[in-house]
């Protein structure tokens, strides 16, 4: 065959991990959107305040989440791809302490200095009222949300465990049964329907809080009630105990990958900051092209995630480097395809998805054309992810945090930075440099995966 392109055994193999993450980020991404629409109809204040707790400070407590869990997930791989449940049971037990521990850390953060990182994204020029109302909207946001943390954080082991061990599907099916209880709870106390009192945003934050706990119960009670299907869940909590050696090899790791996701998604949070101070105009607007574009990129991003499983079990099962590395090249060829498609969805459908937000003309505008300049630079990132999955699951887990973080804080947001405060450049150019500067990222990622060291096994 090609070699870019696989057999049908290839496509089913990838497509039957592929599809329920798909589906399921899918899904929650639409709900975001749908909640964000919802909310759109409301007022402008209340369409920044939720961007600025959704797209920056919550950014950045679900990546440093997903990077505690992360660590620990390339060992669950391989050790799945060798059959070990005890080593499984043991990551699964450093998933579970350092996401609750991350989530300690996050809960005390927002409640100590959430009004002041909030006033950070509103110093832009533009209407104090108007300032002035998105920060209320956005502490009331924010403080309820704070309930629902513990439990995301502890579906954030579960269901990373269940797709790393070859049941992708329950994830999907609990993210599923979650949206349906989001989205009607958003009908109900967004709007004050069937007789309940309109919300506003409190409301949506409050339905998000209550799915993120069926969605919990949801993959807790399967996991532990499937013993045949996942035998490492049989005495997870009768200790905590964990191998010392395991626990610093994953320890070194995983901090490396919970420090990047962390430093990246606070380097975008600050890249957010500095076109924030383009105009009050720009935050709103981000969020309604950013709102489209997550769902529209959820294709490259699972593909990604697919690619770290799937090259992680053939990693841990021992299989020929020949046949890693093909199969690797085509999962970065097919993610790069679908970020072409969906890119080329963000221009097609710029001119309409922002007339669907009760706002002025003028967001509306600008939100076009960032949804433009983003769907243009998607085929950079669809190409970067796969590479950096797979450079993690082979453990070249300080190569990946080089590229992934480094570029952002060594060009994007230095770049950002000068250009808001100190030129007269506009918030689209702004942007379009910024995205820009994915083609670095790619280049190292290129040279760095045309390299062999990353093919090891680190269950032996």
């Amino acid at each position: 065959m090609n070699r870019f392109i696989g057999d049908k055994a290839f496509y089913r193999r990838v497509f039957a991990v592929a599809v329920p993450i798909i589906l399921q980020n899918l899904i929650t991404n639409f709900v975001s959107m749908l909640d964000n629409i919802m909310i759109g109809q409301l007022s402008t204040a209340q369409i920044g305040a939720v961007t600025i707790a959704n797209n920056n400070l919550f950014f950045i407590f679900n990546l440093c989440l997903y990077g505690a869990a992360a660590g620990a997930g390339i060992y669950t791989t391989q050790y799945y791809g060798s059959g070990d449940n005890a080593g499984i049971r043991h990551t699964f037990r450093f998933k579970l302490i350092t996401c609750l521990a991350v989530t300690l850390i996050g809960s005390g953060i927002f409640l100590l200095a959430g009004k002041g990182l909030i006033s950070q994204y509103l110093q832009g020029e533009g209407d104090p009222t108007l300032a002035a109302e998105t920060l209320r909207y956005c502490k009331e946001y924010v403080f309820i949300m704070l309930i629902g943390m513990f439990p995301f954080a502890l579906t954030n082991a579960y269901a990373g465990t269940l797709r790393e061990c070859g049941h992708p599907t329950v994830p999907m099916l609990a993210g599923l049964a979650a949206m349906v209880v989001n989205l009607v709870g958003n009908y109900i106390l967004i709007f004050g329907s069937f007789g309940a009192p309109a919300m506003g945003v409190a409301g949506a934050a409050i339905a998000t809080v209550i799915s993120r706990y069926v969605e919990f119960l949801i993959v807790a009670i399967w996991t532990h009630t499937q013993k045949d299907k996942c035998p490492y869940g049989v005495g997870l909590y009768r200790s905590l105990h964990i191998p010392k050696k395991l626990l610093r090899s994953v320890s070194a790791r995983g901090l490396l990958i919970m420090f990047n996701e962390g430093a990246y998604a606070l380097g975008l949070a600050m890249l957010n900051q500095s076109y924030s101070q383009c105009g009050l105009d720009v935050v709103p607007a981000l969020s309604i092209s950013t709102t489209f574009y997550n769902v529209a990129a959820v294709a490259f991003h699972c593909l990604g995630s697919t690619v770290g499983i799937i090259t992680g079990q053939m990693l841990g099962a021992g299989r020929p480097k020949e046949e890693i590395r093909r199969d690797n090249t085509r999962q970065c060829a097919l993610s790069v395809a679908s970020g072409i498609v969906f890119g080329g969805l963000c221009v097609v459908l710029s001119g309409v998805f922002p007339n669907i937000y009760n706002t002025s003309s003028s967001v509306r505008e600008l939100a076009k054309w960032l949804l433009i300049i983003s769907g243009v630079a998607m085929p950079l990132q669809a190409y970067f992810f796969p590479v950096y999955f797979t450079l993690r699951a082979g453990g070249k887990t300080v190569s990946a945090f080089l590229i992934d973080c480094g570029s952002v804080w060594l060009f994007s947001i230095p770049l950002a930075f000068i250009c808001s405060r100190y030129t007269d450049l506009s918030i689209l150019t702004i942007y379009a440099l910024c995205q820009g500067m994915d083609i670095i990222k790619c280049i190292l990622g290129y040279i760095l995966i045309k390299r062999d060291d990353w093919l090891q096994n680190l269950t032996v």
